[in-house]
């Protein structure tokens, strides 16, 4: 009877697009049913040989109709896994929501009961609805201790664990079965050596094995900690690195030696929603900084933090040191304005592909567009070969967001000469992040292969391409038995590495 009031209430008051579920899931933002294992897909063209395993995708996929406020990053997580043998020129394909503790108990209760993070959790309705959630709690009518993420964001396969994540949980272990399909193995917490929350994006050395990551705290401090695993798995005690106020943490770097941590200008003041507004802001009296810090370090005592000026990356694609220079510099898609993606504002976003050095020496920083002006495009979602991951790269592969916030195609950019070259999907058609798969073959940087999701919106049918990252010629191109919606981020793990898998 109190949410119905509560519902009533928010239904009568105009929604921003941000969270207005008829924006932000509209279309092919919409979210599908599971779909169970569908072998021997059409195949146009040649699925390339050295193709053989799986590409995993994740995504935001509602399981119930919003009742009120909903923001796209909401939504339960979906993982779509395709399954290739390119020497039997043979896919298969499946869908599976990643059975989350949040997902399971509204499946139980048939209705969505726990907060929306970011469509609902704003104003009065917001503090309202989080003191009906936690009444709840109380009652033992919901459990929260178990954790209240969604898992839709990241992938990443790590000592023989494929991990799904979203930065408000621990991961979640997801299992590719000897028939493709997919199940959820359960909450991971690395054999009960992570006791907090982990961010969507961690890193892996691609030399050393190891993993890389941090933890953000919205309510107390520390609002921010580092830590790292061995490639075996073994955990590095926290690492509180000290900050005035919650920053929103989505994303960071890594270099052969250091990590590089974002302290930007969007931040988190749950007071805001006491005013009536969202707690995620953009704080213009705040600098933007870099921090940098040892891959080793066991305090923050010697972190370097250099200021960096009206600087917001989401994602930041690579990282490296130049010792000549003493510089570390860092390839990021810098977005304006900075809390467009939350906040509903009048200006268009804009998204541009920057090189920001900064000088270990003198602590200053320095920042570029690598694109020429003449040729911007908004950049974002993507990657470099990540077998070069924190060393210096000539390639990012990124997606054109161009309409904002559908996908036309991507781009491979000349991180040193800023040229491009661009890869359309076609009239009508869009994907998301391009993920780019290395070959090795031949030693060159940009030999592999880009495998995206791309969804005709006149035929309402959706296929995985397989493009030539050399000649951005496609190679193949899958039709899928079903729609995948434009989701978030993927990895590919290889067959060798499937029959590997932990329990």
């Amino acid at each position: 009877m109190f949410e119905g009031a509560l519902v009533s209430h928010e239904t009568q008051t105009p929604l921003p697009k941000t969270s207005d579920p008829r924006v932000q899931i509209a279309g092919n933002f919409a979210p599908v049913p599971e779909q169970s294992v569908k072998h021997n897909l059409p195949v146009s063209g040649s699925i390339p040989e050295c193709i053989n395993g799986v590409y995993v995708r994740n995504g935001a996929n509602p399981l119930f109709e919003p009742v009120a406020g909903h923001h796209l990053f909401d939504g339960d997580g979906m993982v779509h896994a395709v399954n290739i043998d390119g020497k039997e020129n043979s896919v298969s394909y499946s869908c599976k929501l990643t059975e989350t503790h949040r997902l399971v108990q509204e499946r139980e209760m048939g209705r969505p009961v726990f907060p929306k993070a970011i469509g609902e959790l704003h104003g009065h309705s917001g503090i309202v609805r989080l003191a009906l959630f936690y009444t709840r709690s109380l009652l033992g009518l919901v459990d929260h201790s178990k954790g209240m993420g969604v898992a839709n964001a990241g992938l990443i396969y790590f000592n023989h664990r494929l991990l799904a994540m979203s930065e408000d949980d621990m991961p979640y272990q997801i299992k590719i079965t000897p028939s493709s399909d997919i199940e959820t193995v359960g909450r991971y917490d690395f054999s009960d050596q992570l006791m907090s929350t982990m961010i969507a994006h961690p890193k892996l050395d691609p030399v050393s094995g190891e993993m890389f990551a941090l933890s953000y705290d919205v309510v107390s401090k520390p609002y921010l900690k580092y830590f790292k695993f061995s490639k075996d798995g073994e955990k590095s005690p926290d690492v509180e690195i000290p900050l005035d106020v919650p920053t929103m943490m989505h994303d960071f770097a890594i270099t052969e030696n250091f990590v590089v941590v974002p302290d930007q200008q969007v931040v988190f003041k749950l007071e805001e929603m006491i005013k009536g507004g969202s707690p995620v802001i953009y704080d213009k009296n705040k600098t933007s900084r870099f921090g940098i810090l040892s891959k080793n370090a066991e305090t923050s005592d010697e972190m370097i933090w250099v200021d960096s000026p009206e600087t917001f990356c989401f994602h930041l694609w690579n990282a490296w040191e130049e010792p000549e220079s003493n510089d570390v510099v860092v390839i990021g898609s810098c977005m304006t304005p900075p809390d467009s993606i939350f906040n509903e504002c009048d200006e268009n976003l804009n998204s541009v592909l920057s090189e920001i050095r900064i000088n270990l020496t003198t602590r200053k920083s320095t920042k570029r567009s690598i694109l020429k002006q003449s040729e911007h495009v908004n950049l974002e979602a993507g990657m470099v070969n990540r077998d070069k991951l924190g060393r210096k790269t000539q390639f990012a592969y990124l997606a054109i967001a161009e309409p904002w916030p559908k996908v036309s195609g991507f781009a491979k950019v000349d991180l040193v000469s800023g040229e491009m070259k661009k890869y359309f999907y076609g009239d009508d058609r869009f994907g998301g992040e391009p993920f780019f798969l290395p070959n090795g073959g031949n030693g060159r940087e940009d030999d592999g292969y880009v495998l995206a999701f791309v969804h005709d919106e006149k035929t309402w049918k959706s296929e995985l391409q397989i493009i030539n990252a050399m000649t951005m010629e496609m190679e193949a191109s899958v039709k899928l038995p079903s729609r995948v919606p434009y989701g978030f981020h993927g990895t590919f793990i290889s067959s060798k590495d499937l029959a590997e898998q932990a329990q």
